[in-house]
């Protein structure tokens, strides 16, 4: 997609301006880039006892920010950053606070599944909304029902369109040779989707859950043997279900197996069961940044920049953002 930002004459909220946090300041860059703008300067640093300084550089009074910081590890270090922007901004006097999260961290704790329990996917939502906060901006997430946690406008877009353009050459309408795999019952949308734009059928993992970030396999709803299997997840955190889930399928009969995901979080020793596992290939986006060390063969990271950065333009200058929302709400 590319970003129209310098065409037409559109009725504009305030000047654009575009701050980045520390959590994936490559993604911002880009941003920037399709925008045709310079990220705004800003100092961010660390006191001795680890609480965080935000000094922006320049101007922003009745400006149009957007605050680019995904709250992934350290989760509470890009948080706490992302908050003392927010607050920044509308103490200087910000004509409009969009807060860029394209994963949200805590969003798994999103209800009580037993007592004592917080909601801390809320909780993230009331502070977001306290710190000033105007509107939210965010990718897949893990829950959907957790836009309706802000009292303010939240624009929820989905990486699953421009994640099977990567498979369209030799993956479309060949329902034959290919099969849409969602792990869980709960993905069973997203795994439509997905497959409704490469036109091809999908089958379901049923599991369950002893603990958390583990699974059990118990069975699979579908035709997927001698079919080369696509798993689509929102995430992949430990790599452990979703590595199991892909020996599996080919255990049981499939040609090989590829995982899709919006977020690639790789936690502890994600990026080493991936290599042991017998994944073909892992598809992300680059919503989290990618360290040195966790960027192998088997894993390809799409940008959602143009996604961002023309949903941004269209946001800036009151023009309509349905089309890019991926069931065009």
């Amino acid at each position: 997609m590319t970003s129209n930002c310098n065409s037409g004459s559109y009725i504009q909220r305030g000047e654009l301006k575009l701050l980045t946090g520390n959590s994936n300041r490559k993604l911002a860059e880009s941003v920037a880039k399709h925008l045709g703008v310079e990220l705004a300067e800003a100092d961010i640093k660390k006191f001795k006892d680890g609480e965080i300084s935000i000094k922006i550089n320049e101007s922003i009074r009745g400006k149009d920010v957007f605050i680019m910081q995904p709250t992934s590890n350290p989760t509470n270090d890009n948080l706490m950053e992302l908050l003392i922007m927010i607050d920044a901004c509308r103490r200087a006097s910000a004509g409009y606070v969009n807060a860029i999260i394209p994963y949200y961290g805590y969003a798994r704790q999103d209800r009580k599944t037993r007592g004592r329990e917080p909601i801390t996917a809320k909780l993230v939502a009331n502070l977001l909304t306290v710190a000033g906060a105007d509107r939210v901006i965010t990718m897949d997430l893990h829950a959907g029902q957790i836009q309706g946690y802000f009292d303010i406008p939240v624009d929820h877009f989905s990486a699953i369109r421009h994640l099977s353009t990567h498979f369209k050459d030799f993956a479309y309408d060949k329902p034959d040779e290919f099969v849409v795999v969602s792990p869980d019952l709960g993905g069973v949308r997203r795994a439509r989707e997905f497959a409704d734009y490469l036109k091809l059928p999908i089958a379901i993992i049923e599991k369950r859950r002893p603990k958390p970030n583990v699974s059990e396999v118990m069975s699979v709803i579908g035709d997927f043997k001698g079919k080369h299997a696509i798993i689509v997840d929102d995430m992949i955190d430990t790599a452990g279900t979703i590595t199991n889930a892909g020996d599996f399928l080919i255990n049981s009969g499939a040609k090989d197996v590829y995982l899709v995901a919006t977020h690639g979080v790789f936690s502890g020793d994600a990026i080493d069961k991936i290599n042991r596992s017998n994944v073909k290939e892992v598809v992300i986006t680059d919503t989290i940044a990618l360290s040195e060390d966790k960027k192998i063969d088997k894993i390809t990271q799409m940008s959602i920049a143009p996604l961002l950065s023309e949903a941004i333009h269209r946001i800036n200058t009151y023009e309509s953002i349905s089309g890019l929302f991926v069931d065009g709400r």
